[in-house]
């Protein structure tokens, strides 16, 4: 008798536990429902309140929004095919310049090497060497890859990097007086600026002279 009236308690929670979580989804699907129809009550409310002109041009000013943003989704995909057509092997292009590096490190190891020096050897290798890179040259020429002129040239932060000053009172303060390694064009964009030495007013040696006393003058 005991285990029955147990049993039966028991089954009378779980009835009243299910009952209740039953009545919970009830009433959160109300909820659900009373702010769904309240939001739709809005909308028509105010779509009740525009006329049938102000209707018609409220969906002709969301018309011309989509197709001006359809027709500019369409010019930046033209533009990046565009682009990556002209300057899908800009990468590669720059890879590429290792070949020239590579030949002129190669000539001044040879024109360094003493062993070498006047010598029927060295200049049949960099008579060679200057041929092999003249060849290169030619083949970046067909394929849009060209070199920067410097020498001589004013400075140009956009093509040219400075590595150093030199003194030379025989040109225009920034002029370009050496070129320490050769920049490349790939079209109209820059591939590597041209690393150069450009040119300073050389130092009067009266103001040399007269720092150096005022120098030893000051540690006295």
């Amino acid at each position: 008798m005991e285990k029955d009236l147990e049993q039966n308690q028991e089954e009378n929670l779980n009835t009243q536990s299910q009952n209740q979580d039953t009545t919970a989804v009830k009433d959160s699907e109300k909820n659900i429902d009373r702010a769904d129809k309240e939001s739709n009550t809005e909308k028509n409310g105010e779509n009740e309140k525009l006329s049938p002109d102000e209707k018609i041009k409220e969906l002709e000013d969301k018309l011309v929004r989509s197709f001006a943003e359809m027709e500019n989704q369409r010019r930046r995909f033209e533009k990046e095919k565009e682009d990556a057509f002209d300057y899908g092997g800009f990468s590669f292009a720059r890879e590429t310049l290792n070949l020239i590096d590579n030949l002129e490190r190669s000539k001044q190891v040879l024109e360094n090497d003493e062993t070498l020096k006047n010598t029927e050897a060295l200049k049949k290798s960099l008579e060679h060497l200057e041929i092999i890179s003249k060849d290169i040259i030619s083949i970046f020429a067909k394929n849009n890859i060209t070199p920067i002129d410097s020498l001589n040239k004013k400075l140009d932060p956009n093509l040219h990097q400075a590595m150093m000053e030199i003194e030379d009172d025989q040109k225009d303060v920034g002029t370009i007086v050496q070129e320490i390694q050769k920049g490349f064009m790939f079209k109209d964009r820059l591939l590597r600026p041209s690393l150069v030495g450009v040119s300073k007013k050389a130092k009067d040696k009266n103001d040399a002279k007269n720092q150096e006393n005022n120098e030893n003058n000051e540690n006295k």
